[in-house]
């Protein structure tokens, strides 16, 4: 893994302003499993790649999958397995969360690159290779949002 400093890129690019059409999906845990296991275009990956400020690959690197399988999936018009529509789906979330308790994305990304005393000092961005780190940045964020800093 590499280090996390000078993962997140500084500017939102036009044309993405939210992905408020995920909504549906990311609602709670139960319709995240739901929506992966129907199956989540891979087209996913590159709308949190221009919305969450993550260079493509770095967040293929979470997925634990080639870029070149990732933009091969979009131009066949494929879906994600199962477990990398899980994890886009989660870090859509994860996201929407940041933005809302750091009041954009770009902060909430820097927050991901530097140690978190709630987090027992790891980097936030070196959890969200698995399912379950993401989970702990989430209950983390939820935690800041009602002031539990301890």
């Amino acid at each position: 893994m590499a280090a996390a400093t000078g993962r997140i890129r500084k500017v939102l690019p036009k044309g993405i302003a939210s992905l408020s059409h995920y909504e549906p999906l990311i609602k709670d845990i139960l319709s995240i499993v739901l929506a992966a296991r129907e199956g989540v275009s891979a087209k996913a990956f590159f709308e949190l790649v221009e919305w969450s400020h993550l260079r493509k690959e770095q967040l293929a690197e979470l997925l634990n999958t080639s870029l070149k399988t990732l933009d091969r999936y979009r131009q066949q018009g494929k879906n994600l397995n199962p477990v990398n529509g899980e994890q886009v789906l989660k870090l859509i979330s994860l996201f929407k969360k940041g933005q809302e308790v750091f009041g954009d994305v770009a902060a909430f990304g820097r927050w991901l690159e530097k140690p978190a005393f709630g987090l027992g000092g790891q980097v936030p961005f070196q959890l969200m290779y698995t399912s379950g780190g993401i989970d702990l940045v989430m209950e983390e964020l939820v935690r800041i949002e009602y002031g539990d800093l301890a």
